[in-house]
């Protein structure tokens, strides 16, 4: 069974010392196994969560799914996810993998893939479209460890993930000169690092599923289809949920591919057009806490910015492009949930006007080494910061609050179980210095062993058809298509949301 994929583990060479024997120096942080990285209580839940999302006996899930999450692991080890915005904290791109993975099986069990085919077909290729949501999700910004970090070793030897794991204690710093949307070109470096070549002859086997993952592997979501959709989804819940957003709402967004064009063109605009921080009138105003765009402005100038670089799918009216901009977590939202706030400039110089604005968060724009210095007066809000409840400003167009409908998480329990389980234990806090984090001390070990998976062969496991999945699975020419020559699937004979094997 699966003997297509059982490989004959390396036993480790003679004379290397284990992880644990090896000294750490004052700076560095030391190499962990995936098992240690994975073995956290809150991690072990989202491994619990993902296999939960499958229809595998926990053999098949150990070497379809848990396989490429320890090669993950040990590849990213203690990186954060991003420098200075979500999962900001050592070991926040693992947490972040992990979370993104869950989510997007979730969402994959709302979609029937590959569309426009029979039942059959779709029954035959579930578990491969299940399975590639999960390995585009996992590997949508692995490129990140390649080109945005740079990493050494205590030596001072420079390390490249294509080198393989990390066996030694290193050091980190982000890149100053690194350029935003390289990491998603740079994921093709290292498939291969995750992923076997049994796992991609599998694969290449489905085309549309084959072609969809390539496209968001190379960051051209726009063409990936419903498997694009999936993983800016799962995306956005994630960052909101490490935010202390709404993760709930982005599993229910609105579709759009844009978030990424509508980054770029803003980090454009910000760089070449729009006029910061005069002390007269201006596109917009930095402070401490924010980046104030004048509203109108701003959504005139992305607009024409995108169409004149051939982009389609541009909202025409300014609402509509604030919507999208708040619906993509891009703005921040007033107290009472709109897009819009209200606000006046006013320069040392004693220059005022009162503007209506789109507030964002300063990293999204710049790093921390690039940010501008401050405006030297002050943006003071208004006591209504939505723009309807006041007078009109002249000149500023006035806009409603966003009407993107938000579905309760209480209605969905497969999605309030899952934000109940991320929110379970909360993750590490950023430290002072991401940059350049240093290794803690070691905290005491627990008396209470976390909980762990079992990897055991569920021999005994029945499927919706009342024969045990492993016998099913046996009877297949191929046993890695594990769904083929099923019977059609047949909805409403088990409950949403539960296994075969779960009692009712």
């Amino acid at each position: 069974m699966l003997s297509l994929f059982q490989r004959k583990r390396v036993p480790p060479t003679a004379g290397t010392p284990p992880t644990s024997a090896i000294e750490t120096p004052k700076g560095s942080m030391r190499p962990e196994p995936a098992a240690s990285l994975l073995a956290t209580p809150r991690r072990q839940k989202l491994l619990e969560h993902i296999w939960q999302r499958t229809s595998l006996s926990r053999r098949q899930f150990a070497t379809l799914y848990l396989a490429p999450l320890e090669r993950y692991a040990e590849l990213v080890q203690q990186f954060p996810a991003s420098e200075n915005h979500h999962h900001a904290y050592p070991g926040g791109m693992l947490d972040h993998g992990l979370e993104i993975v869950a989510y997007a099986l979730k969402l994959r069990q709302s979609y029937l893939l590959p569309a426009g085919v029979t039942p059959e077909a779709q029954a035959a290729q579930a578990e491969a479209w299940t399975a590639g949501t999960a390995y585009a999700a996992l590997l949508h910004d692995i490129g990140k460890i390649a080109v945005d970090l740079h990493v050494e070793h205590a030596d001072g030897s420079v390390w490249h993930p294509w080198h393989g794991p990390l066996r030694k204690p290193y050091r980190f710093r982000y890149r100053k000169e690194r350029e935003y949307r390289l990491h998603s070109a740079a994921t093709g470096l290292l498939y291969a690092c995750l992923l076997d070549r049994d796992i991609f002859d599998w694969l290449s086997g489905y085309p549309d599923l084959w072609a969809a993952l390539l496209y968001v592997l190379a960051g051209q979501y726009e063409h990936a289809g419903t498997l694009g959709e999936l993983v800016v989804q799962a995306d956005q819940a994630s960052v909101a949920q490490e935010l202390g957003g709404d993760p709930s709402k982005a599993l229910v967004a609105p579709k759009h591919a844009l978030q990424r064009k509508l980054l770029d063109g803003l980090r454009y605009l910000l760089k070449e057009a729009f006029k910061l921080n005069q002390a007269g009138p201006a596109d917009g105003w930095l402070t401490q806490d924010g980046l104030w765009l004048v509203s109108k402005t701003v959504s005139d100038k992305l607009r024409a910015h995108l169409l004149s670089q051939g982009i389609d799918g541009i909202p025409a009216s300014n609402t509509a492009v604030f919507n999208v901009l708040q619906d993509h977590g891009i703005v921040q939202p007033t107290p009472d949930g709109k897009a819009i706030w209200k606000a006046t400039v006013t320069s040392d110089a004693g220059w005022s006007h009162a503007f209506t604005f789109l507030k964002l968060s300063p990293a999204m724009i710049w790093d921390a080494a690039d940010r501008p210095a401050p405006f030297a007066g002050r943006v003071q809000l208004e006591e209504e910061q939505a723009v309807a409840d006041g007078p009109h400003v002249e000149g500023i167009e006035a806009a409603p609050a966003s009407t993107a409908p938000i579905a309760s998480a209480a209605t969905d329990t497969g999605v309030a179980a899952l934000l109940d389980l991320l929110g379970d234990t909360a993750p590490p806090t950023a430290p002072e210095t991401p940059s350049c984090p240093v290794a803690e001390a070691e905290p005491a070990p627990s008396t209470v062993p976390p909980p762990q998976m079992s990897l055991a062969p569920a021999q005994d496991r029945a499927d919706a058809h009342g024969l045990p999945l492993e016998t099913r699975l046996r009877a297949q020419t191929n046993p890695l298509r594990c769904c083929r020559g099923l019977p059609p699937l047949r909805y409403g004979h088990q409950q949403p949301g539960r296994r075969a094997d779960q009692p009712a």
